[in-house]
């Protein structure tokens, strides 16, 4: 009856209409069908669900048994029972997968949505989800049964090793290897857990991996601002940062006083224009809309071309190009001219803007830090916070995953071309930041003033008084407030539908707009996150009592 009191009431509630969701969700046909395509349940999902039990266990009593070795004392009492057994596990289930159980499945699905469905040959073309040519899938079985095969060897001679140190002194297996081997196996294991595809519910794990994910960087990011806001004004802070506002904008200045290059429009604009490789978007933009001349109402047909000689070509050809935009010294003498335009090369004209823009927002900063005598960075970080914290999460998703990730691609050449996950979970952590850096704030202001003067008392420096006495104990203040961001973001992660992420969301609203049902697959969806808030809110107040912050 203890037990029963320490459940939520939510939670009882739920549990006394668990057999009606359960029925639902299995007699009822459109409810069956919602939820198999709203979780993400797709064909032979029973054997990918068995194989990643299988290869978790294993992953996870390989991680575990270093873990309590370096807890126990060299082995003994608890921590040497608890290790072996841990072993023995690990040591039975990799050589069960080498021989016995077929992952081939699960590999197969996971390499399958690893690679670039349009660069890679492995994946079939026009398939959803995503499968292996025979080929592929010939050849990810035999890597597979090696990989398999050599991790049941190395678990088989580490199992050796430590049950021989478990019995000893522990020289013969030292703690470094233990260190090494709970790190590699920690590492796969949050490999399969957040980043591979699991096609027994992937749009479920879609979802949970976002939420996790946006709520670790969020919660780094709010960390480093409310830091940021603590940080005191020093003696020489302000010229410094003066002379950096200075020498920032002279630098911007020399840029753009750099020699300018001129184009020219010439020919005629009856046909298309010839516009050669590097053109500035903004100038391709001004002829394709006819912007350089008012009496222009129409929309002129642009002909890319990869070099000037080859621009010149199709105009003397003329049977689809009548006009180029070139540099002016590669205009032919015998074209009319129609529009001249000149401007800053790129190369200096991005850097001097940012340096310009950058000087002047450092030398705001920098002012209101002299009026208000603080550092310039708590400034910034205020003034993050108080921006972000009024625009809409929604605004937020929308510029950072087009705007913001377009530029960063062509800044970078396409090096960097983030997936539309990467651009969401970016979006939701910088939105969230700012509201988690306040409640950092007020839990860092809520430890008493007398703890941080004793500990600076008796010779703590900055980093030391943040670690060891600030933070754990504002950590504990922040729980409950830190945990219901969670829940928000967990929620919020709906939103990054907008940018097509394949979450629980957008596979409702997929499969709502295939089958026209009206009801089931927004019930079906709400249900699925109540029962994810719930399990949330339910760890959360297991942590809560954990630390007792309720009874500080």
């Amino acid at each position: 009856m203890n037990k029963l009191t320490r459940i939520r009431p939510s939670n009882l509630v739920i549990l006394a209409v668990l057999p009606f969701i359960a029925y639902l969700f299995t007699m009822v046909p459109n409810y069956r069908r919602s939820i198999i395509a709203i979780v993400g349940i797709e064909d032979g999902a029973a054997s990918l669900l068995v194989s990643f039990l299988l290869l978790a266990a294993t992953l996870l009593a390989a991680l575990v048994w270093p873990v309590l070795r370096l807890k126990g004392r060299d082995g003994e009492g608890w921590g040497r029972t608890a290790s072996l057994i841990a072993i023995a596990i690990n040591v039975a289930l990799a050589v069960f997968l080498a021989a016995k159980a077929n992952i081939a499945p699960l590999a197969n699905s996971i390499v399958a949505n690893v690679v670039d469905p349009v660069l890679s040959d492995m994946v079939m073309k026009a398939v959803t989800p995503r499968r292996l040519t025979p080929e592929a899938i010939e050849f990810v079985a035999g890597q597979t049964s090696k990989v398999l095969w050599t991790y049941a060897a190395i678990s088989v001679v580490l199992a050796l090793g430590a049950g021989l140190a478990l019995f000893g002194r522990g020289e013969s297996f030292p703690r470094w290897m233990s260190r090494l081997c709970a790190l590699f196996h920690g590492v796969i294991l949050l490999f399969l857990m957040l980043v591979a595809h699991l096609g027994f519910a992937s749009g479920l794990f879609t979802t949970l991996r976002a939420g996790v994910f946006a709520y670790v960087l969020a919660a780094l990011l709010g960390l480093c601002w409310a830091g940021l806001l603590k940080v005191s004004l020093k003696r020489h802070t302000l010229k410094i940062y003066s002379g950096v506002c200075v020498a920032a904008i002279a630098v911007s200045i020399v840029l753009f006083s750099q020699p300018h290059i001129t184009y020219v429009l010439a020919g005629a604009l009856d046909k298309k224009v010839a516009i050669i490789k590097g053109t500035p978007k903004s100038l391709v933009d001004t002829i394709r809309f006819g912007q350089f001349d008012d009496t222009i109402k129409v929309e002129i047909g642009l002909r890319s071309s990869a070099t000037v000689e080859n621009a010149i070509k199709l105009l003397e050809a003329g049977d689809e190009v009548s006009g180029v935009f070139l540099p002016e010294e590669l205009v032919p003498k015998n074209l009319p001219e129609l529009w001249r335009i000149s401007f800053l090369p790129e190369s200096y004209q991005t850097p001097a803007i940012f340096l310009l823009v950058f000087g002047i927002l450092l030398g705001l900063l920098n002012f209101s830090a002299f009026q208000h005598q603080r550092h310039p960075l708590s400034v910034s970080a205020e003034f993050f916070v108080d921006t972000v914290r009024g625009i809409p999460m929604l605004v937020i998703i929308l510029f950072i995953g087009l705007p913001f990730a377009g530029a960063v691609k062509d800044t970078t050449g396409g090096a960097i071309d983030m997936p539309n996950v990467v651009r969401g979970v970016l979006a939701v952590a910088i939105g969230y930041s700012a509201y988690l850096a306040e409640i950092f704030r007020a839990g860092i202001e809520a430890v008493p003033k007398g703890q941080i003067e004793a500990a600076r008392a008796v010779g703590l420096n900055n980093w030391h008084l943040a670690r060891l006495v600030i933070l754990p104990q504002a950590f504990k203040i922040v729980i409950p407030a830190l945990g219901n961001e969670f829940i928000a973001i967990l929620k919020d992660t709906s939103l990054l539908s907008i940018l097509s992420v394949r979450d629980v969301t957008q596979r409702m609203r997929e499969f709502q707009s295939a089958s026209f049902l009206p009801f089931a697959p927004f019930n079906s969806a709400a249900i699925l996150y109540v029962f994810l808030t719930l399990a949330a809110a339910s760890i959360i107040a297991s942590i809560e009592r954990k630390y007792d912050v309720k009874h500080r």
